[in-house]
């Protein structure tokens, strides 16, 4: 037994003998696979906390702090009990704690509507900057309908009326455009449309029966009337946001006042080319109106704006057109009064060699301000992106003071630069113009800071604070000028004295971060 054998018959010959074989690899039996851990099988991991962790990555990646996912997992039910039974914690604050640990941080940058809540289009600005600036070539066509050979109180006949009617229409139309953008932000378009349709025809109204009350020529008297009435459609159009419907009633005026200063025109030619400006802004506005009137549902919550919230935008508007008219007929005032005191204390046989009053044109620092007007509304919305995105990298309230500050003098300054470079810009451009002289120039530029700060102050809600102390500067300016003293003093004085007040009140205001959540 112990012997070789033959296993397999024949095989070899009788003195070979067979060895044993074996099966091939892939033929043996496997041997059995050691025992699995029910745990693997079921895909559970060692500690429970790993599925939580998986099941709540995204809002733990976005957590600043514990108590984010704490609240979280309350919210969701899970008490101290369970976090103790199900996932062997204490409590669901240790839960918490642990998430956070476990999880990395994944801050995502915000997106860029947020990032830029106040984004303003740079084109839509510079379109409002030529429609507050184009309506003035109107008064290179106008001009044969003002006597200047006869004076009316040391003016031009015919001056004043239009002055008085300017300031009417400045001040009701800020106050109507005010009330139109309540409307507007509480998304009643329709609202908004009535209040213009009704409050339009009244600020027109209103203008030319004061200026009808001061007196002048008749063609004076229509020019005010036409201007009243063009000052409606406008602030109606621009509320709706049709500024290229204005910039359209505006081309006959625009190319028929560079037609004047090329070749002589008949005064026919010219008022028709005026009525046509101002029938195209009246009429676009009424199509407008009409159309927002109709396109919208009435809304079945009745809502009623108190009127006397509109009354600060009544003073700020008088205000502002107050010392903007002091700025352009200054002088000629002041040349007007010292003429009259000299005729009162001369001899009744010289009283004709004093009674001609020299003027000064100051047409391109009035250009320039108003062309101006669209960079100062595209800096206010830049100033509260800008403070918006200080809010949101700042640290402590310290800092951000300090940014919203450096941010509020960078944007001040880009302002004055930009008027300082249109007015020379402007100056070379008009025929026979002189420079401004740097008392001249600190004027307007105290001027332009004082109604932007102004303007910014308003946007924020400080709209009695910047109306009391702009009316201010204008009174105490009216007053220095009817008494004979020097207007450009007068305007580094006033226009110094506001622009400092309302730095002053606009860099602790502005600073706190309550007002720009």
């Amino acid at each position: 037994m112990s012997g070789p054998i033959r296993l397999v018959p024949d095989e070899g010959g009788p003195e070979r003998t067979m060895q044993l074989r074996t099966l091939p690899l892939k033929r043996r039996r496997p041997a059995p696979a050691a025992e699995p851990d029910p745990a693997e099988q079921l895909g559970l991991s060692d500690d429970p906390l790993d599925e939580l962790a998986e099941r709540l990555h995204d809002i733990c990646a976005d957590a600043v702090h514990p108590y984010e996912i704490a609240a979280f997992l309350e919210s969701d039910g899970l008490s101290d009990e369970q976090a103790a039974l199900l996932y062997g914690r204490p409590d669901a604050f240790t839960v918490a704690e642990e998430l956070f640990e476990k999880v990395e941080r994944r801050y995502p940058g915000p997106s860029s509507e947020f990032a830029n809540p106040w984004r303003a289009d740079p084109w839509r600005c510079v379109v409002r900057g030529l429609v507050f600036a184009l309506p003035g070539l109107g008064y290179l066509l106008g001009a044969n309908l003002f006597a200047t050979t006869r004076m009316r109180f040391g003016l031009p006949s015919g001056m004043l009326a239009l002055s008085i009617a300017t300031l009417v229409s400045w001040g009701f139309n800020q106050a109507l455009a005010h009330r139109a953008y309540r409307w507007l932000g509480r998304l009643r378009r329709r609202e908004a449309a009535v209040c213009l349709a009704i409050g339009a025809p009244i600020g027109a109204l209103l203008a030319s029966a004061a200026a009808y009350v001061v007196g002048g020529p008749l063609g004076a008297l229509w020019f005010a009337a036409g201007q009243s009435c063009y000052l409606g459609a406008a602030t109606a159009l621009l509320v709706l946001g049709r500024e290229k419907f204005l910039l359209l009633a505006l081309a006959p005026a625009s190319v028929g006042a560079g037609v004047v200063l090329a070749v002589d025109v008949p005064e026919l030619v010219r008022t028709v080319v005026l009525l046509a400006s101002v029938a195209l802004a009246v009429g676009l506005a009424v199509r407008e109106l009409l159309v927002a009137a109709r396109g919208g549902e009435r809304d079945g919550v009745e809502l009623k704006l108190p009127i006397r919230q509109e009354v600060p935008h009544l003073l700020f508007g008088l205000a502002c057109g107050a010392l903007t008219l002091i700025a352009g007929l200054g002088e000629t005032v002041h040349q007007a009064v010292h003429a009259a005191s000299h005729v009162v204390h001369a001899h009744p046989g010289h009283a004709h060699a004093v009674a001609e009053v020299r003027t000064t044109p100051t047409g391109p620092a009035m250009i320039a301000l108003t062309l101006s007007l669209g960079l100062a509304e595209w800096l206010l919305f830049r100033y509260r992106a800008m403070a918006v995105a200080a809010l949101r990298t700042s640290h402590t309230t310290g800092q951000f003071t300090r940014r919203t500050g450096g941010i509020l003098l960078g944007c001040l300054f880009i302002y004055l630069t930009t008027v300082a470079a249109l007015d020379a810009a402007a100056t070379v451009l008009w025929p026979g113009a002189p420079s401004l002289g740097v008392p001249q120039l600190g004027a307007m530029l105290l001027l332009g800071g004082s109604l932007w700060l102004a303007l910014l102050l308003n946007a924020f809600g400080f709209s009695w604070s910047t109306a009391l102390i702009c009316l201010a500067a204008a009174v105490a300016e009216s007053v220095g000028l009817l008494t004979g003293a020097d207007p450009i003093v007068l305007q580094l004085i006033g226009c110094g004295a506001a622009a400092l007040v309302l730095t002053a009140t606009a860099g602790p205001a502005l600073g706190r971060t309550t007002q720009h959540r």
